[in-house]
């Protein structure tokens, strides 16, 4: 199996595509205005406790308080190490009170009207191992099944933590040199110790720690010696990529490369497979199909026969789907990302040893994830139940929200998503037309998210291209919706402006001007209003004059 690491990262977002014989099996999303909460460690206050939940609600700085469960509140204790669990008949009020302060780490990311779900059990990932402060016992991979390697590895790990801590050894520590692993877990226990003493100054709600970024994060966990190549989409992230793996995987520094192709994704297919990993059919090879819903409770995936009609009897034609279903279903669980429950309804089996083997075959595909998945078996009306642990944003979490045609009942592309794909067709345009400049006209969100930033991505783009590009935004388009056509008309400084000079307007102050940082930004359906002097007024309405309209931007100064 070959395994291609494709990384791009482009206008503030990083993209990350992991390929077995180019075929998408992960992806992952990082804009720089959403940063990812899993792994960042906070100090809460804790506002809410709730004894018919056993839970408390903890403010640690965000838009809603974080969740903490008793189980994830009460102290660790190894069961190794013989000592009797703690009674679950704890209540919560004699753990935590109204008030107090704890030092908490997110553990799942907030979903949709759901605060961020939160342990005060940090564990702070390596390479090789995970430092667990508060547990006492050492767990391997349980990749590494030679048993002799395994021993050998927790007695390393057990040497090297100071009394109290634990560690998970991962699988990339199978074979590592004992000064290599010591090291490791020395500056993990530094790093601990340094959240500590900023915790202890710190008062809350206050972030104390965040974890790695995205890049530095796949480029951790990811890459390890089965990875055959790492390829960048671009020179500039050569240096960063290389950084990165100084410190995380030195020996493959010689797998990096830059593409020589300008859009490496396209040329692998990953926004392609990106687009089908969206849609609720997912097809096989042989024409068998499967049909994935997402409810609340649970996802429910569905094998059907589709175009296939078997060679031989029914059983065996039953039989090769299922079989084949059980391939795409673990990848389409990396891929989506999906956690929590999982019912899989297969073709319905009259022989128990067909039966058997898929069961057999859904485990061995499982133990691929790198995930912790567990396969329950198969009830009496013929579903199989799994679950698998949630990390992070599910696909359609992170690329789509909420429609607000629909209130919610189905799904629309977020203003980046449709900003790329307004960005692709002015690419087209740009290189099938001679004309010198092209008209677009968008949702205002979207408009404004392709130009950028003081117009920063569309200046990118008109570098890249050579042409001028002229983007309105039109607020009664749905977000999905966009118009783009060639012009031969080059006086068009003034055609996307919905202002005009010394026109007055009532504006909200967004935010700061990115190069100017006394001046505020305002925008009318997805116009830049650059307005002098105004960053303080952030978050404030004003009265301002335009002065002057450029193509991409107009200035306005302050009235009264």
């Amino acid at each position: 199996m070959y395994r291609e690491l494709l990384i791009r990262i482009e206008s503030g977002i990083t993209t990350a595509a992991l390929l077995e014989d180019r075929r998408l099996v992960n992806i992952n999303f990082e804009h720089s205005a959403g940063e990812s909460l899993m792994g960042n460690i906070y100090k809460g206050r804790v506002e809410n406790v709730l004894p018919g939940m056993q839970a408390a609600f903890v403010d640690i700085g965000l838009e809603k308080n974080s969740f903490l469960y008793i189980d994830d509140a009460l102290p660790k204790v190894s069961a190794e190490e013989g000592e009797s669990p703690p009674p679950r008949k704890q209540s919560i009020r004699d753990v935590l009170k109204k008030g107090q302060e704890v030092l908490v780490q997110v553990f799942k990311e907030p979903v949709g009207g759901k605060g961020a779900r939160v342990t005060t059990h940090p564990t702070l990932p390596g390479r090789l191992a995970v430092l667990m402060p508060t547990a006492r016992h050492v767990a391997v991979s349980r990749r590494i099944g030679d048993e002799r390697e395994r021993q050998r590895l927790k007695a390393l790990a057990a040497a090297s933590l100071p009394p109290g801590m634990g560690a998970i050894i991962r699988t990339e520590a199978n074979g590592a040199e004992k000064e290599v692993l010591a090291a490791e877990l020395k500056y993990l226990v530094k790093l601990w110790k340094r959240v500590l003493g900023k915790g202890a100054k710190a008062k809350a709600p206050a972030l104390i720690h965040r974890d790695l970024d995205l890049l530095q994060r796949v480029l951790r966990d990811t890459v390890s010696e089965d990875i055959d190549q790492i390829l960048l989409e671009s020179a500039e992230s050569l240096d960063k990529v290389t950084e990165v793996m100084e410190l995380t995987s030195s020996a493959l520094k010689s797998k990096v490369f830059v593409s020589a192709v300008p859009d490496l994704f396209a040329l692998y297919d990953v926004d392609k497979q990106i687009a089908r990993a969206m849609n609720r059919k997912v097809w096989m090879k042989s024409g068998g199909y499967l049909v994935i819903d997402h409810t609340e409770a649970l996802t429910a995936i569905d094998v059907n026969t589709g175009k296939y009609v078997g060679e031989a009897d029914l059983e065996e034609t039953v039989l090769h789907i299922n079989l084949e279903a059980v391939t795409e279903i673990g990848r389409q669980l990396r891929l989506r990302n999906i956690g929590g429950i999982i019912v899989v309804d297969f073709i319905d089996m009259e022989l128990a040893q067909h039966k058997a083997l898929v069961l057999s075959a859904l485990e061995a595909e499982m133990k691929k994830d790198r995930v912790k998945v567990t396969v329950l078996g198969m009830t009496q009306l013929g579903l199989v139940e799994m679950t698998r642990k949630k990390i992070g944003q599910e696909m359609t979490g992170v690329m789509e929200k909420e429609c607000p045609f629909c209130r919610g009942k189905g799904r629309v592309l977020t203003e980046e998503s449709a900003a790329t794909n307004l960005k692709k067709e002015l690419q087209r345009l740009a290189a099938e037309s001679e004309a010198p400049v092209i008209l677009a006209e968008a949702h205002p969100l979207t408009a404004a998210c392709l130009i950028g930033r003081a117009g920063q991505n569309l200046a990118l783009l008109e570098r890249q291209t050579g042409k001028k590009f002229v983007v309105r935004g039109n607020g009664a388009m749905r977000m999905e919706e966009s118009v783009a056509r060639p012009s031969w008309d080059e006086d068009l400084q003034q055609a996307a402006a919905p202002v005009q000079p010394g026109q007055r307007l009532h504006l909200k102050i967004l935010e700061p001007h990115g190069e100017r940082p006394e001046d505020g930004i305002a925008r009318i359906e997805g116009f830049i209003i650059d307005v002098a002097q105004a960053a303080k007024k952030a978050g404030q309405e004003v009265e301002a004059e335009i002065e002057q309209v450029f193509r991409t931007y107009a200035k306005a100064v302050l009235l009264g």
